[in-house]
């Protein structure tokens, strides 16, 4: 890898079901991530990421945001730090627009916001 470059996959890329050893790690804002998450998901939102480092589970991270922008930050400061982190390019808009299972924590049909 480059320095500078940021380890970015396309939800193309992202095999469904996720496989064993990836986890998702959600880095929107909390009424982002209660209106429309991927189920499973690990929440950090991106300001709170440095003081909460240790919760993240030890396996590949799926880094998602809205559309990729936060994720693409959250992933460059997991990777400086050793993780094994990947940013999904178009975040969870591309995921619901594929369909791509979701859960919300309001009661309506989970969306993206």
């Amino acid at each position: 890898m480059m320095p500078g470059q940021i380890p970015t996959v396309t939800l193309d890329g992202v095999p469904h079901p996720l496989p064993a050893g990836v986890s998702v790690l959600d880095v929107r804002e909390d009424v982002e991530w209660s209106y429309g998450h991927i189920d499973g998901a690990v929440h950090v939102p991106l300001s709170e990421l440095p003081a909460r480092l240790g919760e993240l589970p030890d396996d590949q991270l799926l880094v998602v945001c809205k559309v990729g922008g936060r994720s693409a930050q959250a992933t460059a400061y997991l990777v400086h730090h050793g993780l094994d982190a990947v940013n999904l390019a178009g975040g969870m808009l591309d995921w619901a627009e594929a369909g791509r299972p979701m859960v919300s924590e309001t009661g309506a049909p989970p969306q993206v916001v």
